[in-house]
């Protein structure tokens, strides 16, 4: 019975957000110890602190292109947009159009790219996210990039990773611009 309202919790997300749920299906119907501890990092990578919307999806969108080639940053974006994220903003996190974008943003996207990197330029750039947003943000922004990168390391762990597509905005389709700050 457990398993059955489990599938039905992800069955749903998989029509909500139009994401291939599979590789969590399978973890629920051979493990359930190894589901329910996945369903705990669920809510570490929920976390939003006191972020701004906006700066906690830049944060989520350019960790998750880090190690994914589409469908897990397409459910970023859908529940980008479901938070009402503005479509535009998505596209230019998603394309690094670190002109168009706020200084909040870039100042997010940089940390994220610099940290994922273990480049130790971070360590200058984290010290302007605690002015900005303190220490609960830092904390937010890190379970952030931690949570982003173990869906599609997941997924590829089980064999379920071997799907590439482009990113859907709204109507229209964009393609990734490489890492910046490597």
């Amino acid at each position: 019975m457990t398993r059955f309202l489990f599938n039905k919790m992800l069955v749903s997300m998989q029509d909500r957000y139009d994401y291939d749920v599979g590789y969590m299906q399978t973890m629920l119907q051979t493990d359930m110890k190894a589901f329910l501890k996945f369903m705990g990092f669920q809510i570490m990578s929920a976390h939003k602190g006191n972020l701004p919307t906006e700066v906690l999806f830049a944060t989520r969108l350019r960790a998750i292109l880090w190690d994914d080639c589409g469908p897990c940053t397409q459910l970023v974006v859908n529940m980008a947009l479901e938070s009402k994220v503005d479509s535009g903003l998505i596209q230019a996190i998603i394309q690094n159009q670190l002109d168009s974008l706020s200084d909040d943003i870039t100042v997010v996207i940089r940390f994220t790219e610099l940290v994922l990197a273990h480049n130790p330029e971070a360590d200058e750039l984290r010290e302007e996210i605690i002015k900005r947003w303190g220490k609960t943000g830092l904390i937010a922004i890190g379970l952030n990039i931690s949570a982003s990168r173990v869906y599609p390391t997941l997924k590829y762990a089980l064999g379920y990773g071997k799907a590439c597509s482009r990113i859907k905005v709204e109507e229209k389709l964009v393609s990734p611009n490489e890492k910046v700050f490597t």
